[in-house]
């Protein structure tokens, strides 16, 4: 209990992330990325594919394209999303994957970060912008349901994790 204290304490001493860091990320991220996504299975390696990423400013203000192209001869596949701050102040984004989808971002320094779940899959997504690389991971795992426990563990089954470069 005191190491959960201990955080929240760190945390509300108020890590704040000032708009120039919002500006350093996004605009840092800007241009076309390639890469080779490494997919991962409780450890093991299971499959690879070539992956270009192109981000682009829109003509809204904090606004930007994220596209995503999975090169793969198997089943190739484009991911075209936008990503939106939502909150300068509070860091937040919005990865607008369109149908009405909208998933909650987080801006820490250089890392940009989501967890949601779906179908009772909990997966965690992060963007992480380092000099020349933007590493993109992305992790999985079923939910499972537990009953009295002061502490929920979730599963990493799944992992998938790309370096790319300009």
């Amino acid at each position: 209990m005191r190491t959960i204290l201990s955080i929240i304490f760190l945390l509300n001493l108020g890590i704040i992330q000032h708009s120039t860091a919002q500006n350093s990320f996004t605009e840092g991220c800007l241009g076309t990325w390639k890469g080779t996504m490494y997919i991962y299975n409780k450890g093991n390696l299971r499959d690879s594919v070539e992956v270009k990423l192109t981000v682009t400013k829109t003509n809204k203000p904090d606004e930007w394209s994220w596209k995503t192209e999975y090169l793969s001869a198997k089943m190739p596949m484009v991911k075209d999303y936008v990503l939106r701050l939502k909150d300068a102040a509070k860091n937040t984004y919005v990865t607008d994957e369109g149908n009405g989808i909208e998933l909650a971002d987080y801006l820490f320094n250089n890392k940009l970060y989501c967890v949601f779940e779906t179908h009772n899959v909990i997966l965690t997504s992060t963007y992480e912008l380092r000099k020349n690389e933007l590493i993109f991971e992305v992790t999985s795992g079923k939910k499972i349901e537990f009953s009295n426990q002061e502490v929920i563990n979730y599963p990493v089954e799944n992992l998938q994790r790309v370096v790319f470069k300009k």
